[in-house]
């Protein structure tokens, strides 16, 4: 099969006939037609169809080694730089249509399910893990062009250092495994928060680092409308279908939902390991996860700078306000952030090293750019509302132009460089970025997005090497005593 297209796609998700709830009913008929992910699925379509764009072929595809398809770049496992630079370039391509404004289109957990297969040595010959699993259903997935959400978060029942949910109640609260059987691993519970789920071929689960029950120790994935499973999505944070009032949200809106286990019934040959915490633990510490998913977020990243940049100087042509050095200020400061977020994308890339066959990115580089990220673009988003001022409240809805009071707002909305209808489609822009529901998720999902802040300079602090710096000091300058 290969590489499919966007109609391939819909129909797919449509006739799985996932269970997803959302605002207290269950969606019947096709999801795909469904206010809240219509926007989100037709533009995830459109992502599929520039995989069969000729002019694109080389950039979005490359051949499989097992049927000589053509697959998707995001596939790709690397083994040169060159790989990861192909990997970039495809990422950022598909992020250009969207503005880095969704984080879960298919390229992030294609690049999860590589990681899994460039980590799988870690299963090796070790208790109840099947790496075998892994290589056949990243084969699998790859000719399929499966579509995936994932979770792996524990619902935030007790947020303790130790916590422990069958503590609490005599309910199954997080995701446990209930029961071993001969068919499968039997899981019951929920766990948090799969985006874009209900709207995928599947999901994947795993665990988080720390729990005190190998129970709660496990990855697999299965079928997005597996028997138990159930999607409980939250309030769309984008009304409206029309793309002149929510132009990011009507297109880009990802739901977010809880995932509910009801005695869910893996397959044995879906299980990727099972009741192992030391190789649940070593996947978090030792795994190519964290190298190969930071460098495909840090690359959509960088194209969500260069959008904010570009809303930015549109904005200050559009009230003709360059003159003033603060604005000046202002938009270098995005420069500066942006130029920042593509150099430590770019030295991940240059720094990269082979292991256990396959490339990948140097790690500080990308711990830095995640640190300075979720710092960063709340600034951003509060340099547009500084720049866009009382014009991101002054934008009439587009049906108004459509109306008797047409002339009243194409004389008193207007602007030195564009008419009144045209400026408010700008300023629209701007504050379905930075004011609307879906520009603040879009600010609490990059302050979170690969955790909490000062857990992720904890870790920057404890595994960046200083031994040679700190060596370089004590012989350079602490070594002896005396004058000079």
């Amino acid at each position: 099969m290969g590489a499919i297209k966007g109609a391939e796609y819909i129909k797919r998700i449509d006739q799985l006939n996932n269970e997803v709830w959302i605002g207290g009913e269950r969606v019947k008929g096709n999801i795909s037609e469904h206010a809240a992910f219509k926007g989100v699925m037709k533009s995830q379509a459109k992502l599929y169809n520039m995989q069969h764009d000729q002019s694109l072929k080389d950039l979005m595809t490359f051949v499989s080694p097992a049927t000589g398809n053509r697959i998707g770049m995001s596939f790709l496992v690397p083994t040169t730089k060159d790989d990861l630079r192909k990997r970039r370039l495809m990422i950022q391509e598909w992020a250009k249509t969207n503005a880095g404004m969704m984080g879960r289109s298919p390229d992030y957990m294609n690049t999860v399910l590589v990681s899994l297969l460039a980590s799988r040595h870690i299963l090796e010959k070790k208790e109840n893990c099947f790496p075998e699993h892994i290589l056949s259903f990243y084969e699998k997935a790859r000719e399929h062009d499966w579509s995936f959400t994932h979770t792996f978060i524990n619902p935030q029942v007790n947020r303790s250092s130790f916590e422990m949910f069958d503590e609490l109640s005599d309910q199954i609260v997080a995701a446990k495994i209930v029961d071993r059987n001969k068919e499968g691993i039997v899981i019951k519970g929920a766990k948090l928060l799969a985006t874009q789920g209900g709207m995928t071929d599947e999901i994947i689960v795993y665990s988080t680092p720390v729990s005190f029950d190998k129970s709660y120790a496990y990855s697999f994935s299965i079928p997005s409308n597996t028997k138990g499973l159930k999607f409980i999505c939250r309030k769309p944070f984008s009304t409206t279908r029309s793309t002149f009032d929510s132009p990011l949200g009507a297109r880009f809106e990802e739901n977010d939902a809880i995932v509910v286990f009801d005695n869910v019934l893996v397959p044995w040959e879906r299980v990727f390991y099972y009741d192992n915490d030391d190789v649940k633990n070593r996947l978090s510490v030792e795994g190519a996860f964290s190298r190969l998913a930071l460098h495909q977020v840090v690359s959509r990243q960088v194209v969500k700078v260069e959008f904010i940049l570009g809303v930015a100087q549109l904005i200050v042509d559009a009230i003709n306000s360059s003159e003033y050095q603060h604005v000046q200020e202002k938009v270098s400061e995005i420069i500066v952030a942006l130029e920042t977020m593509k150099a430590l994308l770019l030295a991940s890339e240059e720094g990269a090293v082979k292991q256990n066959g396959y490339m990948l990115p140097n790690l500080p580089p990308l711990f830095a750019a995640i640190n300075t990220f979720p710092r960063l673009y709340p600034r951003l988003i509060e340099i547009l509302q500084l720049l866009g001022a009382s014009g991101l409240v002054a934008i009439p809805a587009e049906r108004d132009f459509y109306s008797e009071i047409k002339v009243d707002l194409e004389k008193y909305l207007q602007s030195s460089t564009k008419n009144a209808k045209d400026r408010v489609k700008l300023f629209r822009l701007a504050w379905d970025t930075c004011m609307s529901a879906f520009g603040s998720r879009q600010t609490l999902y990059e302050r979170y997005f690969f955790g909490d802040p000062i857990r992720l300079s904890s870790m920057l602090y404890q595994t960046y090497n200083r031994k040679e710096l700190i060596e370089r000091v004590e012989k350079n300058f602490l070594a002896e005593d005396g004058e000079g």
